[in-house]
């Protein structure tokens, strides 16, 4: 997973007052929980909205006044109407206790079916693993370079050492359809002949 680093103040107050003030001044109230006792805490809201409003997924490395740890985003909660960031729960990171994130499903290759003129459909953008935080990998990487048109990949199809995809097996995560003006004489494989 790749990691990101982000500083942060102790709140002295907490409540739904103290929030708004912070909110105002340009900061974001946050927990960290998971390892004995919740820290209350605020980040800048620039800082925090790069990690958020980016594909990839973070495992964050905290330092709040001096205290470090290593934590994972567990929930946002974003302003209505402006997307703004106005909550974070940060569920801290232990090397001997799984975790489950959504992890990015990054398509690579070039698909014979595609190049024939079918569609890729992309089904699954993220998925929901469970691994030990050293076991989890940036992303999810599909390989399409095998897909003809009307074949796909599943859930069952893909494996990452030390993480278990928390999806239906018989899942599809890409596929290639017929498209109108493909080709599916040129694409099809001598070895399907019926």
């Amino acid at each position: 997973m790749k990691t990101a680093q982000l500083s942060g103040s102790l709140r002295a107050d907490v409540g739904k007052k103290d929030a708004s003030g912070l909110r105002k001044e340009g900061l974001v109230p946050c927990v960290l929980y998971g390892q004995g006792e919740q820290t209350h805490f605020s980040v800048k809201q620039n800082a925090i909205e790069k990690i958020v409003f980016s594909p990839n997924v973070y495992q964050i490395e905290l330092d709040i006044e001096g205290k470090k740890a290593r934590a994972i985003i567990r929930e946002l909660q974003q302003h209505p109407t402006k997307d703004t960031v106005q909550h974070v729960d940060f569920l801290e990171l232990s090397d001997t206790k799984e975790v489950r994130v959504k992890l990015p499903v990054r398509v690579v290759g070039s698909s014979r079916g595609v190049m024939a003129g079918g569609k890729l459909m992309q089904v699954f953008r993220t998925l929901k693993c469970q691994g030990l935080p050293s076991a989890l990998p940036d992303d999810i990487t599909v390989d399409i370079s095998p897909l003809r048109i009307g074949h796909s990949i599943r859930i069952s199809n893909l494996e990452i050492p030390g993480v278990k995809i928390l999806e239906p097996a018989n899942a599809v995560v890409v596929s290639v359809k017929m498209a109108r003006g493909a080709t599916k004489g040129s694409d099809a494989d001598p070895d399907d002949e019926e």
